[in-house]
């Protein structure tokens, strides 16, 4: 459990316990947990459930079964709500990133989502992430902010993933109607006797249920993230945590992330340019462990665009060294190749990157 960087999703039943607007109830835990984290060098990125029910209170309806339009209208007063409640517990700025499923099926927009959360986190700020309910429509929504969280712990390259909910895990039956039902500690397989034993959820504030983490489970656990189910009610879960035991169900990974990272650039991931480097770039990339800038590109080949796979091979001897994940499109690139990184803004109008494949979207070959 000796995690480096997590993403923690935060359910509506502990953002708003009554569903009557926003509570600290077991909110400033949570936040007390994510400030010890960061004087152990943790990096912390939250999936915050909440928005709708922050704003119940303060949009008029007359039934618990709300209208779409109802729902968004809540989630865009209640959005400011739950933010502010965040930004109150810490003491570093917080940042708020609205997304919806569209966007992380967009090459484009998943490597500007990538590149915003890297920023942030360089620079020390919390980013919270929530599904962007104002504009998402049904065929469109992630659905709830259990998988949402598992798509954000993929996009920012995450080694684990903590689902706080109401219960202390996955049990062998529903705890709240059989009171022999046991904790699961460990779960190594996902499989289709573990969701039998989830149940739907009976909070009609909340949109997920046992399923729907189960599922955010399976999503992370197949690309190398631990995932944790724990109860968030409870504060003494957090002093486990930081003890490094675990306090709820842990679903082993699959695989190792960063491994399971670097097979699929090389492996899965088809190359659709190339990129050739001077001396001082190759020496640089292969022997340094840097990001490769603009400055170190003699030529390009290939009608790529940003987000695709490029190959990196020595102008000299013309032999692939190392493959990666390109930040900008082949005529772009174009103009900015051999140039500072300084000189990106001024030549193009615009810097989504100061390097061209970062290293942690990179592979030696």
């Amino acid at each position: 459990m000796n995690f480096k960087r997590a993403v923690i999703k935060v359910g509506s039943a502990l953002i708003s316990p009554d569903g009557k607007g926003c509570s600290s109830k077991y909110v400033l835990a949570i936040a007390q947990f994510i400030t010890a984290c960061h004087q152990q060098n943790k990096e912390i990125i939250l999936v915050s459930s909440g928005s709708v029910a922050a704003g119940r209170q303060l949009i008029h309806h007359g039934s618990p079964e709300l209208a779409i339009q109802t729902k968004q209208a809540m989630a865009a007063v209640g959005q400011m709500q739950m933010m502010a409640n965040w930004q109150r517990f810490f003491d570093v700025p917080c940042s708020q990133l609205l997304i919806t499923h569209s966007d992380l099926k967009d090459r484009q927009c998943y490597n500007n989502i990538k590149n915003t959360l890297r920023i942030l986190l360089d620079n020390k700020i919390i980013p919270i992430v929530n599904e962007n309910d104002t504009v998402a429509i049904d065929e469109l929504k992630v659905g709830d902010n259990d998988n949402l969280a598992a798509l954000v712990a993929l996009v920012s390259e995450a080694d684990s993933l903590f689902i706080l909910s109401d219960v202390d895990g996955v049990f062998t039956k529903d705890p709240r109607s059989n009171t022999d039902a046991k904790l699961i500690k460990q779960i190594t397989e996902i499989n289709d006797d573990i969701y039998a034993m989830a149940g739907a959820t009976k909070n009609h504030i909340a949109t997920g249920g046992m399923k729907t983490k189960i599922e955010a489970a399976d999503k992370a656990t197949e690309n190398g993230i631990a995932t944790y189910i724990i109860n968030g009610t409870n504060s003494h879960v957090f002093e486990q945590l930081l003890q490094q035991r675990n306090p709820g169900t842990h679903f082993v990974a699959k695989q190792d992330y960063a491994k399971a990272k670097k097979h699929w650039l090389k492996h899965t991931l088809r190359s659709n340019g190339e990129l050739l480097l001077d001396a001082g770039a190759v020496n640089a990339v292969i022997n340094n462990g840097a990001s490769l800038l603009p400055s170190g590109i003699s030529a390009l080949n290939g009608n790529f665009v940003a987000g695709d796979s490029v190959n990196l091979l020595d102008n000299n001897t013309k032999k692939i060294i190392a493959k990666g994940i390109c930040q900008y499109n082949a005529n772009d690139l174009q103009r900015i190749k051999g140039c500072n990184s300084e000189k990106i803004y001024p030549l193009l109008g615009y810097c989504t990157s100061q390097v061209i494949v970062h290293r942690n979207d990179l592979v030696i070959l």
